[in-house]
């Protein structure tokens, strides 16, 4: 049995914890707002991201953050990527003897970090390990069989991860490529945002294949100048996160992009939306990587001018339709 925190109060926090409480381990949970614990500590159920789902009594909650990990021999950081590193700031306590395990799809949008390169650079050479995959959270509650990669430079915490999740209902793998399985996780949600638009302009399947495919094609492009090994995109993390991302009624990502389709506009879906849409942030970031690196990304250039330059839905679908001519 191992003590593990869980940093976050979301849909994905709540159901990894579950998941580890089924598996035999003793799990805390801290959240940024300590009256949201009261009430999951009360209630047992977390009405506003994960309901319908009982808390098993025996996960507790702990509003001290460092109280939380320094009890703690794992800490899963479920913190959303633009709260991440205010976060982590706050942990003063000793933590060399701890893995941290990152499972959030982002990247930061001022400074185009990975999660894992902010948990070092706010608490030093620690262990890590990062948790991605088609994982949506509603379907791992329900035991629904899934797979994820345990991935890390160490391998051992990589094998150490896998064992503390793996269970009949949640197969894990594990990696080497953390960098890899963790940019697979962020830049497929570019991609899904493409694909809800998509959707809710009504195209099809042809239209959706299309930007699945030449979505990998860009995003293994920028992987791959970046010193990612290009079979990671081609793996769970990479092309089987992308595909359930784009086509799940539950994806966040691909809803987003399906009501701007509808002609929705972004102020108001993000009012209406409890989660925080990792898309969203993670185009900003990624169009700018693109920049920097001097990489074609044309989807993921037109969702930018979407989102951010309010572009005609109609006149970015044109600029990627019309683009040069020129093979495979």
């Amino acid at each position: 049995m191992k003590k593990v925190t869980i940093l976050g109060d979301g849909a994905w926090a709540t159901t990894l914890a579950i998941l580890l409480n089924r598996n035999g381990h003793k799990v805390t949970m801290w959240s940024v707002f300590p009256e949201y614990l009261d009430e999951l500590n009360i209630k047992r159920e977390n009405k506003k991201y994960l309901p319908g789902f009982l808390i098993p009594k025996e996960i507790s909650f702990v509003k001290d953050v460092n109280k939380a990990v320094s009890e703690s021999d794992i800490i899963i950081n479920a913190i959303p990527s633009k709260f991440y590193r205010s976060v982590l700031k706050k942990i003063d306590c000793v933590v060399l003897d701890k893995i941290f395990v990152s499972v959030s799809k982002g990247i930061e949008q001022k400074s185009l970090k990975r999660m894992s390169e902010i948990i070092e650079e706010e608490l030093g050479k620690v262990k890590t390990c990062v948790l991605s995959g088609p994982t949506i959270a509603i379907e791992v509650a329900k035991e629904m069989p899934a797979a994820a990669i345990s991935a890390s430079f160490d391998f051992e915490v990589a094998k150490q991860i896998q064992e503390l999740f793996f269970n009949e209902n949640f197969r894990v793998y594990t990696s080497r490529d953390p960098l890899g399985v963790e940019l697979c996780g962020a830049l497929k949600n570019i991609i899904a945002i493409a694909s809800g638009v998509s959707d809710g302009l009504g195209f099809g399947a042809n239209t959706k294949a299309a930007i699945l495919t030449r979505g990998v094609v860009e995003i293994t492009r920028l992987g791959q100048v970046m010193g990612v090994k290009k079979e990671t995109f081609f793996g769970i993390a990479g092309i089987g996160d992308l595909i359930t991302t784009s086509i799940s009624p539950d994806s966040r990502n691909r809803t987003f992009g399906e009501r701007i389709g509808r002609g929705e506009s972004i102020e108001d879906i993000i009012s209406s939306t409890n989660s925080v849409i990792e898309g969203l942030t993670t185009t900003e970031a990624v169009y700018n990587l693109s920049k920097e690196y001097n990489i074609e990304m044309p989807i993921t250039k037109q969702v930018y001018m979407i989102l951010y330059r309010k572009k005609d839905l109609k006149k970015a679908l044109k600029a990627l339709m019309l683009r040069e001519k020129k093979e495979e």
